[in-house]
């Protein structure tokens, strides 16, 4: 299990270098993961590590995230990220419905650590991976308000259970859906406050199914 201290501790000795070796107070380091003081307090107390966040800082700072959230290959502080990317659609979010998502316009290169490759399916599938944003509560605690949504677009027969992408007349959504004996479907939002819905396959056009995803602290 990743111990959120010692990933403190390790961006403090970041930050401390930049500083001559200042002294480095948690403030700093919540500014440098932009992260309100109180978010980052709460972080701390649950042993929460905000991936965005963290990737966002090794973006910026040229940093191993290997390095810093496992201890890997210590004398190097230079990520080879820049060999694997993926679309991502910082202005898209999905759960609260609303917007545009063509899969072709206003989207960002993120980069990607090599763990995190493996995770979403290896080097191979990184062409048909696209991430977009998740708005709302209606996927507590599954999926959370900011977490950042990685969708594997050839993966779109609902036939599977398991957590999609859709358009509907309504909006852009991201459901658990599971498939009834006469072909409907069970349109299912983990947070049990909502209701719900069934609809028939031709109400939806699935997007893709979310593979893996990472979030910030709230």
């Amino acid at each position: 299990m990743l111990n959120i201290n010692e990933i403190i501790e390790k961006l403090r000795d970041v930050l401390s270098s930049e500083k001559n070796h200042g002294k480095i107070f948690d403030k700093d380091i919540a500014n440098a993961l932009e992260l309100t003081s109180v978010n980052f307090a709460t972080m701390k107390k649950r042993n929460s590590v905000p991936f965005s966040n963290i990737l966002d800082f090794c973006a910026i700072k040229k940093i191993s995230i290997n390095w810093l959230l496992y201890g890997q290959d210590p004398s190097s502080l230079v990520d080879s990220t820049d060999r694997y990317w993926i679309k991502y659609f910082p202005t898209v979010s999905v759960s609260a419905g609303g917007g545009a998502y063509d899969g072709e316009d206003d989207f960002e290169k993120l980069d990607l650590p090599d763990f995190f490759v493996n995770i979403i399916g290896g080097e191979e599938n990184l062409k048909n991976i696209e991430a977009i944003n998740v708005t709302g509560d209606s996927m507590e605690p599954t999926l959370n308000n900011g977490n950042i949504i990685f969708i594997d677009r050839t993966k779109s027969d609902t036939a599977k259970d398991g957590i999609y992408a859709f358009v509907n007349e309504n909006g852009l959504f991201v459901k658990r859906i599971q498939k009834r004996i006469d072909g409907s479907l069970d349109i299912i939002s983990d947070n049990k406050e909502y209701p719900m819905q069934i609809a028939s396959k031709n109400d939806i056009t699935v997007l893709g199914k979310v593979v893996s995803s990472i979030g910030k602290v709230f």
